[in-house]
């Protein structure tokens, strides 16, 4: 059976809310019947020690699967989900015990990404990052980062379709014919080994090292000026690179709490501290970077124990310097031991993003959406109080990323995900953010199910306008963010039909849920359905002029992308912030053909939400709308229909 008509069988399991016909509540019902992950496949029953001549005490366990997926960070977790519930077998590699990567509780960095915190309102990303932030939000008023690592590892291991392995690093690639045929793995943990085969393999572990074992052509440093006429480029060539960061939280006690740092602590004054601001001190300074005038993988102890020198200096210095009274009873309850990289190794693929790509900002082979600004650091990090922490150069519009950037340029199934992809140095600042690194991993994982559907490698389906459209439909589909490129899904059945609404706001008129368009800009376009809730709610209702027969209702709602949304601990950055369901969501709808009821959905969140019922042949489609998250006003972006 192929794998797209394996998914005509089961249901599609794209979002969190997913209903099928005669459930009384739908809202987060599970997609799946819930169940253990498979531990006989990690741990097998009866295997024996010593297959590995140079292990004696391992235990080797052979694993096969469509994709092997390396890295568990936004990127890869993203790359993953994408791809099983599309219908593909997924292993997920994480050397971590939770996943998240610099998003997780060992680092607690939060997402940023197109929408640059509060700069360019309406362009948060949709998609896997969007239904993430939405459950944490709902879920999480507290800004709890364990939770959020939580929530990561519901997802992933309530997908039957993924196999994750947590602190298992990868270490080896063997080939054939050019293509990775298997892999290696290993967690001490447990004691076991990995033989790993796929068709296709996603390095998303940050540092390449997938790429590194199988020989890909990858590049580090910065490019000189002269070779791609980047203004944000060195003069010379160098192996320099932006730092790592080690990251704190404090709060206040109440009372006065001392402090006296390690005697191997910094003495930091003023003067270090001309360019760096100490005005709040609740979360710590991204600027607490070092390291990357040295080897970023190599010299990882040696930038830990920089960064933590800092990390107590900055706050001998807050405490103890008298400069900042305030903090008398303010005290570290959080201190990162593991370094949040930014960069190394970058995968080269069949096209290298550059500084002028991302101000141009449009490819035909687009895939994903970025738009946090050029943001280059000196490499020498806090050692260099004489530059400001960093140089932005922004881009005039949020910009896309083509597929031709995420898969190797030389091992025909390998691909990139996350801040390894094709780039420059210079563009690599932009698309290292972590919002950016998850759309872009849900793009590789949606591209590699069509690759194995039609038995295709990365280059081929990159080579194929034809191709290239249907993914970006299929992208679009799921929530994924495209700029420019409009819904024209031509098996989408709504499109034939008219509206009708029980009302509508002159700005934003029932016909807007058909345009193809799922954001508004706030002050210059609006693509959403508004009404005012009466007492008996709000409806829009689809009328087609013969009768037609459905299988799948798909709903976009609206969530606040005008606003940010992200698990932070700055009190700053969460100002304007809802940590809560959003209130114009949609909660409480029923979904009827005429008198009979196909759904009905009781405290929804989320912004996609897929219907799936047995067929039902109608000429009509009603969503009735009874309340929302807080808003007095109906509102939704998209209806789909699908047979």
């Amino acid at each position: 059976m192929k794998r797209r008509d394996l998914l005509t069988t089961i249901p599609f399991t794209g979002y969190s809310l997913y209903v099928f016909a005669g459930s009384a509540e739908g809202a987060q019902q599970p997609s799946h019947p819930v169940s253990a992950p498979r531990f006989e496949l990690i741990a097998p029953p009866g295997a024996k020690r010593g297959r590995v001549g140079a292990e004696p005490h391992m235990t080797l366990a052979e694993l096969e699967a469509d994709v092997c997926v390396a890295g568990g960070g936004l990127a890869g977790v993203c790359a993953a989900l994408a791809a099983a519930r599309r219908g593909a077998r997924v292993v997920l590699l994480q050397d971590r015990s939770r996943l998240g990567g610099n998003s997780s509780s060992e680092v607690k960095m939060h997402v940023v990404g197109a929408n640059s915190h509060k700069g360019r309102a309406g362009w948060r990303e949709g998609g896997l990052i969007e239904e993430l932030r939405l459950d944490d939000a709902a879920n999480n008023p507290q800004r709890c980062w364990e939770l959020w690592d939580l929530l990561l590892y519901d997802k992933v291991v309530s997908e039957p379709n993924i196999t994750l392995l947590l602190e298992t690093t990868l270490y080896s690639a063997t080939k054939q014919n050019g293509r990775i045929a298997t892999v290696l793995a290993r967690c001490d943990k447990s004691e076991h080994l990995y033989r790993i085969k796929a068709a296709h393999f996603v390095d998303a572990t940050g540092d390449s090292r997938l790429a590194l074992e199988a020989g890909a052509e990858f590049r580090t440093g910065r490019e000189a000026r002269s070779e791609f006429n980047e203004s944000l480029a060195p003069e010379k060539a160098d192996q320099e690179t932006l730092g790592s960061s080690v990251l704190f939280t404090s709060r206040d006690y109440g009372r006065p709490m001392p402090y006296t740092p390690p005697k191997w602590a910094r003495k930091v004054t003023k003067d270090h501290l001309k360019f760096r601001s100490t005005r709040s001190w609740e979360y710590g300074y991204w600027w607490i970077e070092w390291g990357g005038d040295f080897d970023t993988i190599r010299d990882n102890e040696r930038i830990r124990f920089q960064l933590l020198s800092i990390v107590t200096g900055v706050w001998d210095y807050i405490k103890n310097s008298g400069d900042h009274p305030d903090s008398a009873n303010w005290a570290l309850d959080w201190v990162g031991m593991m370094p949040g990289k930014r960069g190394s190794r970058r995968v080269v693929g069949d096209h290298l993003l550059t500084e002028h790509d991302l101000l141009r900002g449009d490819f035909t082979d687009a895939v994903a959406m970025g738009g946090w600004p050029m943001d280059d650091h000196p490499p020498g990090g806090f050692d260099r109080p004489d530059l400001p922490p960093n140089t932005v150069l922004r881009t005039p519009e949020v910009f896309n990323i083509p597929l031709r950037s995420l898969y190797s340029k030389n091992i025909p199934n390998l691909w990139m995900a996350g801040r390894n992809i094709s780039a420059t140095h210079a563009a690599f600042t932009s698309t290292r953010v972590m919002a950016t690194c998850a759309v872009i991993g849900q793009a590789v994982g949606t591209a590699i199910t069509q690759c194995l559907d039609q038995k295709l490698t990365p280059r081929q389906l990159a080579q194929d306008p034809a191709r290239v459209t249907r993914l970006q439909q299929a992208l679009l589909r799921d929530d994924q963010s495209l700029r420019g490129i409009r819904h024209e899904d031509p098996a989408d059945l709504a499109r034939t039909a008219t509206i009708e609404a029980s009302g509508e706001l002159p700005h934003a008129p029932a016909k807007n849920v058909l345009d193809g368009w799922v954001r508004d800009i706030p002050g210059k376009e609006i693509h959403q359905w508004q009404a005012r809730l009466a007492a008996e709610g709000a409806w829009l209702e689809l009328r087609w002029p013969r009768p037609v027969t459905l299988r799948e209702v798909q709903l976009t709602f609206d969530t606040g992308f005008q606003r940010e949304l992200t698990l932070t601990s700055s009190d700053g950055i969460n100002k304007g912030i809802i940590r809560a369901p959003q209130p114009e969501t949609v909660r409480d709808y029923r979904l009827l053909a005429g008198p009979r009821e196909l759904a009905k959905v009781e405290g929804n969140h989320q912004r996609l939400n897929r219907h799936k019922f047995e067929p039902v042949t109608t000429d009509r489609l009603r969503i009735h709308i009874t309340a929302t998250n807080g808003s007095d006003l109906a509102r939704i972006f998209e209806v789909r229909c699908y047979s």
